[in-house]
């Protein structure tokens, strides 16, 4: 069994070159083993922009203000109820909870966002059809991150 090192056994060079390389190659996270242990070093994600919406040649209508309007007005953006990492499948191999097109039934798993080696199912708020995921499999995500939309 490998123990989990303790802030003082923590190379606090090797995380300041990891989070140099991170700075110089433009990467959002790296993760880096040896020996039976990893490190992972990620930046702060921030809340991806809102889509933009360009009007066809002839509309006269104003881009929606609003995020839900963009999508339509049943639009419901799923959003992160915690910090973790968001996992579109039940395990590695797996195919994912939902794709673009699917329809769910409320209650069913969308994601699964880990915290603290703790796997936390996202549910479909109501029934509805994916229009859009905002998330990668494996990424970190913040509090009230978009992950997906439902119309």
């Amino acid at each position: 069994m490998v123990k989990s090192p303790r802030v003082s056994d923590i190379n606090e060079d090797l995380v300041r070159k990891l989070a140099r390389l991170l700075e110089e190659t433009g990467l959002s996270e790296i993760e880096y083993g040896k020996d039976g242990w990893h490190m992972r070093v990620a930046k702060a994600s921030l809340a991806p922009a809102p889509p933009a919406v360009t009007p066809s040649p002839g509309d006269d209508v104003a881009p929606a203000a609003d995020e839900t309007e963009a999508w339509g007005e049943n639009a419901e953006i799923v959003t992160s109820p915690m910090v973790g990492v968001v996992y579109n499948t039940p395990e590695p191999g797996a195919p994912p909870f939902v794709k673009v097109g699917d329809k769910v039934t409320a209650r069913q798993t969308l994601f699964l966002i880990e915290a603290m080696k703790v796997f936390n199912p996202v549910e479909a708020p109501r029934d509805g059809t994916v229009v859009r995921i905002m998330v990668s499999n494996g990424t970190p995500v913040e509090f009230d991150e978009p992950l997906l939309v439902i119309e």
